[in-house]
Order: structure tokens, then sequence, then C-alpha cells
């Protein structure tokens, strides 16, 4: 009985499915005959160019029954029809036929189990069944049957048999091909049983026609008889699903012949176990986590595709052998991301885009665009958006050249070759003594300010606490200020201060206790504000007087105070209060600091006191 294991698996999948269905196990579609619905070929037919008469012997009588054959007698759908139409039907070859060809080409690929083929006349004296997996392309012969072998250069039970070539009976004789025996026990959907199974096409091909043994005994044997007739030709099969499917539609290239309501065994699978393709032979699209597998017929495991972990960011993935292999084989499906996403499981952003911290990892848009420049941006923090420039491009958006590079470009921003500053553009350097003409080669758009940036401004300004200093330098006035309000201006600086105390005014400027506005220098040349003033501290400044601008410009601020100043306010306040009144051209430069809250303490009244040393005028 094992030799039958396989058979009954198939020819039971469809009333075992309809109990249990396809969900966690094995299924089959329904079988049928593959020949029905589908067209047969024949070499010749009865009548097709002129009526023939030809004659054929009831086998139980051995009367002869005679007949005109037209050429809408007898064609060759007459083969595939119900076996139980009334009258009877069946295919007729021409009269005069030695040899014929039946084929039966099928759209797909599909399993058969046996071939069965009822005569109308004697059965041949030899004749083979073909098939072939490659849609006609190469054949080989499944068996050889013959009234003796030797016609084959055969023997009996060696590939022929002689078992189906008598010419008895003359009529319902019948050929029978099984493409299961002599098997026992075989997984039906493993490559061995599709290698036996498998076709798409198939060829029976008539080589010897014999008489029945009736006409012999006949004294008139001139009437022509019949040399091929066949009633029912039945080709058993279902389509090729690997046990994923249990239902199977029309596949492209089915042409349609009328069934009479007959069961049409058609080839493409409607998968089921996450499965897809035409024979569900590979997993669906976001199903390849692991290798794809048919069913197992001998056990009923269904070998289910798993879907890929991808985070809600994927409609697809593909297998990755490699990848199962290094899991240990858990898990070998690579996600085709979406949504700016990457990586196996699609648990990265994009280069370029950053998680968003108060979304879900499977939110369609977790995944933000950093506002980054494409050129000057090296990559994106993909934990916060930060960009990451390229060398000497400056941030928040990497989109221009740091102060002392230009050249912006692909690779980034060269040094600058220069002693201070050059044009973003050309490289050339930024020098001479004329403010406004080094100012103009800037971009407005790129000049910014310490108030705002002090990472990119290195502010390096001298001490006030330095007596020499402060005397080379001239300043034109020395204030104690508070700062109120610091603007950035783009090409400039403006700070309001509150004057606090005038420790030291030239006669070509007169300050007076109040507001002014003060102009830190260094920006015009540098960039970048020096000193830097924060508003709400309070500072000792020095500086020179523009006169064509008429702006007072900021040289230099303390904001520290220094124990050995207290030792010096006295003579530091008496010294310039008598020389100035005095109207000396030159006063002693001398230093000192003060803490404030102070400076009262040690002013002489008329609010002349300083952190740094005084300046000649």
């Amino acid at each position: 009985m094992e030799r039958w294991a396989l058979f009954i698996l198939l020819a039971c999948g469809a009333s075992h499915s309809a109990r249990s269905g396809c969900e966690n196990r094995v299924c089959n579609p329904r079988m049928g005959n593959l020949a029905t619905g589908r067209q047969m070929l024949t070499d010749t037919q009865c009548g097709s160019t002129t009526p023939e008469y030809l004659c054929r012997y009831d086998d139980g009588s051995c009367v002869v029954q005679c007949e005109v054959c037209h050429p809408h007698a007898h064609p060759p759908t007459s083969m595939t029809d119900s076996p139980f139409t009334q009258p009877p039907t069946w295919w007729q070859s021409a009269g005069d036929a030695i040899t014929e060809t039946l084929q039966l080409d099928l759209e797909m690929e599909f399993y058969f189990t046996h071939l069965i083929v009822i005569f109308h006349s004697p059965r041949p004296a030899a004749m083979t069944v073909d098939s072939s997996r490659d849609f006609g392309r190469t054949w080989s012969t499944l068996q050889f049957y013959a009234r003796n072998c030797s016609w084959f250069g055969l023997k009996d039970g060696h590939g022929c048999t002689e078992k189906y070539s008598s010419p008895r009976p003359c009529s319902r004789g019948e050929v029978i091909y099984r493409a299961l025996s002599p098997w026992g026990i075989l997984e039906p959907y493993s490559s061995e049983a599709r290698a036996q199974l498998g076709i798409t096409n198939l060829r029976v091909r008539l080589l010897q026609p014999q008489p029945c043994p009736c006409q012999l005994k006949e004294s008139n044997t001139s009437l022509l008889s019949v040399p091929y007739a066949i009633s029912d030709f039945i080709l058993k099969g279902a389509c090729l699903c690997h046990g994923h499917s249990d239902q199977c539609a029309p596949a492209s290239g089915y042409l349609a012949t009328h069934t009479r309501g007959l069961h049409v065994v058609h080839g493409k699978c409607v998968c089921r176990h996450h499965t897809a393709g035409d024979h569900c032979e590979r997993c669906d699209r976001l199903y390849n986590d692991q290798p794809w597998r048919p069913a197992s017929g001998l056990t009923g495991e269904a070998h289910q595709c798993a879907k890929c972990k991808c985070n809600g960011h994927a409609e697809s993935c593909h297998f990755d052998l490699s990848v199962w292999v290094r899991s240990g084989q858990r898990s070998g499906g690579v996600c085709h991301c979406l949504h700016n996403t990457t990586g196996q499981h699609c648990q990265h952003c994009q280069t370029g885009f950053y998680r968003h911290p108060e979304r879900l990892l499977t939110a369609a848009n977790s995944c933000t665009a950093c506002l980054c420049d494409r050129v000057g941006t090296e990559s994106c923090n993909p934990a916060n958006g930060d960009c990451m420039c390229k060398p000497g491009v400056a941030t928040p958006q990497c989109d221009k050249c740091m102060l002392g590079y230009w050249g912006f470009n692909e690779y980034g921003c060269r040094p600058c070759h220069c002693a201070g500053d050059c044009d973003p553009y050309t490289g050339d350097c930024m020098t001479g003594s004329d403010p406004d003409h080094n100012t103009t080669l800037f971009r407005v758009e790129e000049l910014f300010s310490a108030l705002n940036f002090q990472e990119k401004c290195v502010c390096k300004q001298q001490s006030l606490r330095n007596s020499k200093i402060f005397c080379i330098m001239k300043y034109s006035y020395a204030l104690k200020v508070r700062v109120l309000a610091a603007h950035d201006k783009g090409s400039h600086a403006e700070v309001d201060v509150k004057v606090l105390k005038v420790l030291w005014s030239s006669s070509t400027l007169r300050l007076i206790q109040g507001t002014v506005t003060l102009y830190p220098e260094s920006w015009t040349t540098r960039g970048c504000t020096c000193p830097v003033l924060y508003p709400g501290e309070e500072y000792l400044v020095a500086g020179h007087h523009d006169v064509r601008k008429d702006v007072t410009n900021v040289n230099g601020s303390d904001q520290e105070v220094i124990d050995t100043a207290l030792k010096m306010a006295d003579s530091l306040i008496s010294a310039l209060t008598t020389e100035v009144r005095s109207g000396l051209r030159r006063i002693p430069c001398l230093s000192a600091s003060f803490p404030r809250g102070r400076e009262e303490e040690h002013s002489d009244g008329g609010g002349a006191y300083s952190p740094f040393s005084c300046s000649a005028v």
C-alpha cells in the first residue's frame, strides 16, 4: 500500500482542505482532468478534407458498423468532453493514417498523477507517451507500449509494457500510465517528486494500427476500417502550489474552450501561508524573514513564511542568506525601507535625517530632515539633527565658510593664507588701514557677532591694567558704564550704555553722564565684536573717537577686580585731577582697578577714577 501513499495525498487533498482549510497546515487544490477545457492537437481528423466511408466492429457480436465521416462528426474535442455523454462521442483519425500524434499543451506547469486513454478502435500495436517540462523544447518518453516490445528493441517490463497493446477489445480498450508507480512513500513537494510529476506538455504517439480480429474473420476484407479512434483522454492532475494553496485561478495564456459546465483545472495558485508566485514558489513581499520552504505532505506542516521586522517602514523585504547565518538562523530578512529610514529593520534614519524625539519609532514621519546645507555638511547627528560641517564650514547649517576660510564647495572651505581675514569668494587677503574697504569684502549674511557666536570669535583684548599699553594706545576716553543693551547690526555692533563715571575724556570729546552708544571697534576689521560687553554688567571701558563717522569706538574693557588697584586709587585720582587742570599735555600713566560699589571711597568728588592706566592726550 505504500506505493499509493502519494497518490492518495494528492487525490484527497481537496476534500481534506475543505475540512480544515489552509490555516497552519498543508493544503492542496482540487484535482481534475487537465485536458478538459483545453485544445487537443492531432495530425489528422476523418472527413476534414472530404467525407470518408469508414467501418468499425462491435467487439461482442463482430457486427460491422459503417458511416460517412464529415468534417464535424468526430473532432478532437470529443476526447475531452464528459465520458457520460449520450450518445457516445469520439475522435477519429483519417482513414489512411498510419501514424498519429496527439498533443496537449498546458499554459503552466502542473502536477499529474496518471493518464488514461480509452480507445473507440482497437488499441495500437505500438505507441509511446512523452512529456515535457519546458513547454516543448525538450521531451522525454515516459513509457513505451507494444504488442511485442522488441518492436522498440526493448524487453517487457524494462521501460516497455505489452499489457495494453492487444487488439481486443475492439472498442473501449484502455491504455494507462501511472506516474507514481512503483514508488513508496515520497514527499510530494520535493524536487524529486516535481521532476517526475511536473508537466507542461504531453504527447501520445500512435505508431502502428492493428485491425479488429472480427475483421479477419470477414470474407469482405476490402472494407476500410478506422485506424485510430479515442473516446476519452483523461490526464489526472492539479495545479502546482507546493502545498500552499487550495484554489487555483486562470493563468495568463489560458485559452478557454467550451466545457459545458465541466470542472477546469486552472494553473495559477491562489497562495496562502504568506507565499506568492504562480506556484507559491516564493514568500510574499514582506514575509522573507526566513527561507521559503514547501509545505510537508507527510507531516502536514505548513512551513509558512515569516514576516520581516521593519517597524512599519517597509512594504517589502528580501531574504539574505549571510544575515540568516549570522543570526543563528533566526532572522534573515532585510527590509526595503521607506519614510527616510535605513538598516536591516529600518531602525535607523537615513543620512540627512534624525529621529524625532516626540514621535513613535513606527510613525511614518519619525525621521525628520536635518536643516543642513547639502554641500557643506559632512553628516547629520541622527540623535538630535545637529549638522556636522565639513572642514572650514560654519555651523549651525553648514552653509558658509567660517571666518578665516574661503571657497565654499563640496570639499568644505580652505583656510585663508593671510595675517587677518580674507575674501570668502576669492581668498584675497583683507589688509590695509581703511576699515571701510575691508568691510565691503564681507557678505552681509556672513557677518556675525560674538554676542551671538562667541565660539567663533576669540577675543584677545589687551589688558587695561598695563600702564605702558594704555599710554601707547592714547585712548580718547575712559568710562565706568553699565551695559543696557547690545545689538547685532550685521555689519557692526552697537552697545547702549549708561555712563556711571567719566574717568577720562580728551579735549575733543566731552562725555557727560547719561546714556550713550558705543561701537566695539574690532567688529569692522575682524568680523566680530571685541571686547564682548554683556547687558546688565558694569565695565571700565576705554577707546578712541572716530571723527569721520562720529562714533565712539571701544578698544578695551576690564571687569576684573585687582587687589593692588585699591592701594593706587588715591594717587591716580590726584594725578588725573592735577594734570588736567594745569593743562599739561602729558600725565603719568598708572594702573589701578576698583571693585564695583567702592569707587566713591577713592573719588575726589570730580568722578575721576580708573581701573586701568590713564591716557596721554
